[in-house]
């Protein structure tokens, strides 16, 4: 395939998958801004490895797994020059209290987990991959996927938080 061919694959493949990253970074952990900081230099590196990006038997694992491993590498790194703020300046909020308190309630229960478990929950239940692909992306066993989501699972469902938001008594 020539560069321009490579190139608008590329394209194509990030044009699809960008929100999906970047949301998937949000769920990890990160701020939006950098959400989009980490999902840009997972592509990087992918654009970067593109041929063997396109070989690989499952894209989205593959693009997945490079994606957590920028996300690792970004929070093990101390950064002393620029610090990333919850709200902007110029961000607008709008009235839309129940969504607003129900990401609230997610988020604040997504952060109680511990990263494994945290890590575990976003790839099943938000990025859709399945246990084998969660297995690569983690480089952990099928076993250690399961018995993360479980535990995972088992906190979330105590989290009185969520409860709270599923109307539970």
């Amino acid at each position: 395939m020539d560069r321009n061919g490579r190139n608008a694959e590329f394209s194509d493949f990030v044009a699809s998958r960008w929100p999906h990253l970047v949301r998937s970074a949000v769920l990890l952990g990160c701020s939006h801004a950098e959400a989009e900081d980490v999902a840009q230099a997972a592509l990087t590196k992918c654009l970067a490895s593109w041929s063997k990006v396109r070989r690989a038997d499952d894209r989205d694992a593959y693009v997945h797994r490079v994606l957590f491993t920028t996300f690792i590498s970004a929070r093990r790194r101390r950064w002393t020059q620029e610090r990333p703020v919850a709200d902007l300046p110029e961000q607008t909020y709008d009235d839309a209290f129940e969504a607003v308190d129900g990401t609230d309630a997610i988020a604040r229960s997504l952060s109680r987990l511990t990263p494994d478990q945290r890590a575990a929950v976003v790839l099943r239940y938000y990025a859709h991959l399945t246990e084998q692909q969660m297995a690569v992306v983690l480089d952990v066993a099928p076993g250690t996927v399961k018995s993360r989501l479980s535990r995972a699972l088992t906190a979330l469902a105590a989290d009185p938080d969520l409860t709270e938001l599923r109307g539970a008594p």
